[in-house]
């Protein structure tokens, strides 16, 4: 049952995704005080939005972050170009990503899913970029449990195009050009943080049957950033070449 705690926060950060604008910390009095906190208020957060969910964002916990997942919500999923977002100032923050389609459904089960299993209910691979977007002013200086609660600083993600079967090994690192406008922005030798990016998949698999939840067919999951959080240009034609995978090309506008 949520507590008290867990509901004012769970209103506080509701009310500050309304208003568009990164604010303060949740009160001390309230704020999730560990993880389990953080997932109650965030789940509850999904049930006041009321938004499908369509994908989620995860990676392989730590002894720190023992949970590292959040849903993304259909609305904020998007596929063509030009790409809106909420941005407070003159740059959007993004971060590129390999995320996974899901062709059928993992349902909750006893059992544990195995690397194999999580594999054959992929449907395609596909480029992304994670878009970056905190519900607090000063997000360095909250707590994990605090950054949970806000979906780890999710606002959605732009999904690009398809990679073609790559191997295995070619998708633990590879190189990341960002060109803005035509002009080379920046070069980053890539290294997916958990090694490969079907690690996190596999463990969001059976993390979810363990509370009653499970991955569905057409979710997009996305595994963590090859560089870190990337600032681009707004209204400039961006283009991402992923190695030698292909090259994922969008425009980034402030939401109305």
């Amino acid at each position: 049952m949520l507590t008290a705690a867990q509901e004012s926060a769970a209103q506080f950060l509701l009310a500050a995704r309304q208003s568009g604008r990164p604010g303060p910390r949740i009160d001390e009095a309230t704020r999730p005080a560990d993880v389990a906190d953080a997932i109650a208020v965030q789940r509850r957060v999904t049930d006041l939005l009321g938004m499908t969910v369509g994908g989620w964002k995860c990676s392989v916990p730590t002894a720190e972050r023992s949970i590292v997942a959040a849903p993304i919500f259909t609305p904020t999923l998007q596929h063509r170009s030009p790409c809106t977002l909420r941005v407070t100032g003159t740059v959007a923050r993004i971060e590129p990503e390999i995320a996974y389609v899901l062709a059928r459904d993992l349902p909750a089960r006893a059992q544990p899913y195995s690397d194999s299993d999580v594999r054959a209910a992929v449907g395609s691979v596909h480029m992304a970029l994670e878009l970056i977007a905190s519900r607090y002013a000063e997000p360095k200086t909250v707590t994990y449990p605090e950054l949970l609660a806000d979906f780890i600083a999710n606002q959605g993600l732009f999904v690009g195009p398809a990679v073609d079967a790559p191997g295995e090994r070619a998708l633990e690192g590879f190189p990341i050009a960002v060109h803005a406008g035509g002009t080379l922005l920046t070069t980053v030798d890539g290294k997916h943080p958990d090694g490969h990016p079907f690690k996190p998949l596999v463990w969001l698999s059976n993390y979810l049957a363990t509370r009653g939840d499970h991955l569905r067919a057409g979710q997009i999951v996305t595994t963590g950033s090859y560089a870190g959080i990337i600032d681009v240009p707004l209204d400039t034609p961006l283009t991402l070449a992923y190695g030698d995978f292909g090259q994922l090309a969008v425009t980034l506008q402030r939401a109305a």
